[in-house]
């Protein structure tokens, strides 16, 4: 293909794409990443994803996205605003900003059919497929690729100007494309405010995160009891943790997202620890039908409540 048309398509592909209401529009080409192979195999080693078994599947296609689409040459990497403009009243039992409205799962994936149908329409029939936070890639990295952010020493990707509240998504096509260049800048510098506020010590050297001690795992993946080892160290986060963001210098440029359905809903973030404990599987399931949360179903989240407030 002329490099003309490759860079008419690329171009059309960012314009859509901000269409859409994506903050950001990277692309690189699809290969294989070793260096992220030999560091996941390291931290599967050493055990760091706990219970989070999943994670020890399809090695080969986390780590080569031509595994996952057929003749892949582009990886497009996205990044939608989630940072709300509201924040939860202090004294309930806290949810991670990222639930505060509707289950970023539906809102993207439907972003990416769009803009898959439009390729497909405008630029020609491709080989494709849209990830959204459910398949295995590595979306930091490729984010970090295209030049979109770095990875902090949290394992977060930061923006620059923008900060790190935000959802990624790619789709992987069988297309060239123009790439762009990828961010070797790490702007972190000699800051640590992630790693010395982190309250369970999940933050590690070397950008390293040992899941099996991160908040999130502990009161979104882990299904068991929360280990004992654990109490008086949860700050009162009952679904996720936003410490280590929260935190985080580069946060100060956080602006609210203007997403309709990521706005909070009061009646989901005003719950006490009673009305946690005291709630009906009817209550919960009209309250979280389309809300990040329900993954935790009930039972999950009156563990979790439970454990952070054992006499409520």
């Amino acid at each position: 293909m002329e490099p003309s048309a490759i860079r008419n398509h690329t171009q059309q592909i960012k314009t859509e794409a901000a269409r859409l209401g994506f903050d950001f529009c990277g692309i690189a080409k699809a290969e294989f990443l070793s260096e992220d192979a030999r560091r996941l195999e390291s931290w599967l080693n050493q055990g760091m994803h706990g219970k989070m078994h999943y994670m020890e599947n399809w090695l080969d296609k986390r780590v080569d996205p031509r595994k996952l689409v057929s003749n892949a040459k582009s990886v497009i990497s996205l990044m939608l605003n989630y940072f709300p403009e509201q924040l939860q009243p202090k004294g309930f039992p806290k949810i991670s900003k990222y639930a505060f409205g509707m289950d970023y799962h539906f809102v993207i994936k439907e972003k990416l059919q769009e803009l898959l149908a439009f390729i497909n329409e405008n630029i020609g029939e491709v080989n494709g497929r849209a990830f959204v936070d459910s398949a295995p890639v590595l979306e930091r990295t490729w984010a970090q690729k295209t030049g979109l952010g770095w990875i902090g020493k949290n394992g977060m990707l930061i923006n620059k100007n923008s900060g790190s509240y935000f959802f990624l998504a790619e789709l992987i096509l069988d297309i060239e494309l123009s790439y762009d260049s990828a961010m070797t800048n790490d702007h972190c510098g000699t800051c640590t405010k992630c790693i010395d506020a982190c309250p369970t010590d999940a933050i590690l050297p070397n950008k390293v995160v040992d899941g099996s001690k991160c908040i999130s795992y502990l009161t979104i993946e882990l299904k068991d009891e929360i280990p004992n080892e654990f109490k008086n160290k949860m700050t009162g986060w009952a679904f996720g943790c936003d410490v280590c963001q929260e935190t985080c210098p580069w946060n100060r440029f956080s602006k609210p997202n203007g997403v309709p359905e990521f706005s909070a809903i009061a009646e989901q973030l005003n719950l006490t620890a009673r009305d946690w404990t005291e709630m009906t599987d009817e209550v919960f399931n009209k309250l979280f039908k389309d809300s990040p949360i329900k993954r935790t179903k009930l039972a999950g989240m009156k563990k979790n409540v439970s454990f952070l407030f054992p006499t409520e």
